[in-house]
């Protein structure tokens, strides 16, 4: 591959809906430019995006791949990204690094929700959009049908650059509006546009030029004037209402047979911002600083993407804002504070490496082996440090806990969570301590699914799913005493305690220790193991096996003996003194409430309504905005689980929420004897074991 400087690069995210066409329309576009000499098929897994062994199993992309291709002395970076909405992740990372995005929607199916999630990530990143009617070539394609899909959807106008030459099986390829010509097949020649078609091609031409004419005042005043603008007026114009959003152009193609795919390409030199014309903001040591590509300028590379790689090592996919990068420079990671040496800089296509000298500003490469940098870091020159913004990703909803398939798992389990969390930024992990679990979320099954195999594939860890359990809490609502006395008698000397205490409930503090001791019948020297015992007892719990908090204890009586007392035996009458209280104080469990966002469509809401009052969840409100309604609920975690996967089932898809943690409150006691009596039957079975 040749070396390329900033005016010739362009970076350009495919997204949609799963099985859009991404994937094929990339390999189309490798095959149609001579790059490789034959079509890959997703159902040999034969292309050259999805090379993952997980990604040929399941027939879908799982990760964004990096496809550059060269046509026209330009080389166009495709960021092929899935289209599954678990992975929603990698088009967010993918989109950070994009100049524009080509949106495909099949001609039969239309909009679907893939597509819609997408389109709002564009929208946050402010990206230029160019629409794709792909699959023409499908039974029942209907390209005024799907383009009525998205201008319903879209509050940016469409306007159609190509119409389609035929449909369904007669497809063979597109009339261009711009240079008003027809294209057959993959678009390498020109030909005059058929005779019947012609009328529409002059309207819809109109049309094109008057969108175009609302790209420039003096565009606008010549086409008022003459009814006319020039070949490249139209495309001056046709650029600026692409560049500020104001229009969204429309192709046609049909990807798995090479229809129309040149001209996509023409349109992403021809459209497509240059990396040189978008303007990024920097956090500097003296404030803001604005950037440009431009070799010249302060070096300024952002992390996108980090994988492992069982050969290589973690390789660092990049992408340069501002300067250029030599082999084997040493850069400044700002959020590491570490120095990085920039060894076997390369270009990918799907899995293959070219190594390279130099990266211009604005292209996207690759480099193995970084000890600290990860993903959402800026990598500079330490004598000018840099930071650029990192996107905000969705949070995690969908929990699961983690188990080692063996004890030689067990100790490699906390690296292995960090590693994936870092190369995705959707995925995070915690210990729960009320539970004693480990928790890994992500954005679904299939998110986690594909995360577990990558572990054990990749890092040769095997891991074990298992439901989450919900950390409840234990509490007690009045006032109790009790008291306990410890005797041991084997030979030599025992053990001896007795320890009389008091509990009353705490709501402002977790856990309150106080003596009422007076006269001699027991030395305050006992009460630090009293309360040791009583300390443990806190974290075990008393009637579920879940932590027990908001509670003051008072210690106001007991009895030592000369020779038998000792600190352990203090510590274990505290300890079964405080059980026997807590079991007169009303004991509660209390279940953590989280505060819920739900957005659906509105012919969804009455069934999310329904869902939600059977999940004994509290609507606080409703709100509408754009043929959507916002529902804000209080829900128990318990019923909050797998709602990711039911909302989905309820919405089709199209619904999405977020959840962030409340308060706890107190069970009902109907499902907390439940809780309870599992605890009990858990108890037993170990007993029954050990």
């Amino acid at each position: 591959m040749k070396e390329y400087t900033t005016e010739f690069i362009r970076n350009i995210a495919l997204i949609s809906h799963g099985s859009g066409g991404k994937t094929m329309l990339a390999e189309a576009f490798l095959h149609s430019t001579g790059a490789t000499t034959r079509l890959g098929k997703i159902d040999d897994g034969s292309t050259t995006s999805d090379f993952e062994d997980e990604e040929i199993r399941r027939k879908l992309s799982l990760s964004t791949s990096v496809i550059p291709v060269e046509y026209k002395d330009y080389k166009i970076n495709v960021l092929d990204t899935p289209g599954y909405t678990d992975f929603i992740g990698e088009v967010i990372s993918a989109l950070r690094v994009a100049d524009g995005a080509f949106i495909l929607v099949d001609s039969v199916a239309g909009l679907e929700v893939g597509t819609e999630i997408a389109w709002s990530y564009c929208d946050t990143f402010k990206l230029p959009r160019f629409l794709v009617i792909n699959k023409m070539d499908r039974d029942n394609a209907d390209f005024k049908k799907a383009l009525a899909s998205v201008q319903e959807f879209s509050p940016i106008r469409l306007i159609p650059v190509q119409l389609p030459w035929g449909e369904r099986g007669s497809f063979k390829g597109v009339i261009d509006l711009l240079s008003m010509k027809a294209y057959a097949g993959e678009g390498k020649t020109a030909e005059e546009i058929p005779a019947e078609l012609g009328p529409a091609a002059e309207e819809a031409r109109t049309k094109l030029i008057e969108a175009a004419a609302e790209g420039e005042d003096a565009l606008l005043e010549k086409y008022l004037d003459s009814g006319k603008l020039t070949d490249e007026e139209l495309m001056r114009g046709l650029k600026a209402v692409i560049h500020s959003e104001t229009y969204i152009p429309v192709f046609v193609a049909a990807g798995a047979h090479e229809i129309g795919v040149l001209p996509l390409l023409g349109a992403a030199i021809n459209l497509v911002p240059s990396p040189s014309e978008k303007e990024v903001v920097a956090q500097g040591k003296a404030g803001e600083e604005k950037l440009h590509a431009s070799d010249s300028g302060p070096l300024a590379i952002y992390v996108w993407k980090t994988t492992a790689d069982p050969f290589v090592g973690r390789l660092t996919y990049f992408r340069i804002y501002s300067g250029s990068l030599q082999g084997d420079s040493r850069i400044w990671n700002q959020a590491k504070g570490a120095e990085e040496r920039m060894a076997g800089l390369s270009l990918m296509r799907g899995k293959e490496t070219t190594p390279v000298k130099v990266i211009h500003s604005g292209d996207i490469a690759i480099v193995a082996k970084l000890s600290a940098t990860s993903t959402g870091d800026t990598l500079s020159d330490k004598a000018h440090p840099l930071t650029l913004p990192v996107p905000k990703y969705p949070n995690a909803l969908y929990r699961v806990a983690i188990k080692p398939k063996t004890q030689a798992d067990a100790a490699k389990i906390s690296p292995t969570l960090t590693r994936l969390c870092e190369e995705d930024m959707t995925l995070s992990w915690f210990q729960e301590h009320a539970t004693g679990q480990t928790i890994l979320q992500g954005m679904g099954d299939q998110h986690i699914d594909v995360a577990i195999r990558r572990a054990e594939g990749k890092l040769q860890v095997g891991l074990m799913t298992a439901e989450p359990k919900v950390p409840y809490r234990e509490g007690i609502t009045k006032k109790a005493d009790a008291m306990y006395r410890h005797k041991k008698q084997s030979g030599g000397s025992g053990q001896f305690g007795e320890v009389w205490l008091r509990i009353e409930p705490c709501p402002e503090k977790e856990f309150d220790f106080t003596d009422e001791l007076v006269g001699m019948n027991l030395s305050k020297s006992y009460l630090p193991a009293i309360e040791k015992g009583i300390s443990a007892t806190l974290q075990t719990g008393v009637v579920a096996g879940f932590p027990l908090s908001n509670v003051r204890v008072i210690v106001y009586d007991g009895k030592e003996h000369p020779v038998d007392s000792k600190p352990v035996a203090f510590e274990i009458a505290g300890r079964e003194a405080f059980k026997l209280a807590v079991r007169d104080a009303g004991p509660v469990l209390f279940e953590p409430i989280m505060n819920v966002r739900i957005v659906v469509p509105d012919s969804n809401m009455g069934d999310v309504m329904g869902d939600l009052n059977s999940r004994r969840g509290r609507v606080q409100g409703t709100e509408s905005e754009r043929g959507r309604t916002v529902v804000v609920a209080q829900v128990p975690q318990v019923e909050m689980l797998r709602y990711t996967t039911q909302l989905r089932s309820i919405t089709g898809g199209r619904g999405v929420f977020t959840m962030e943690f409340d308060r706890y409150e107190i069970i009902p006691n109907h499902l907390a004897q439940g809780i309870i009596a599992a605890h009990q039957k858990e108890q037993e079975k170990n007993k029954e074991n050990e």
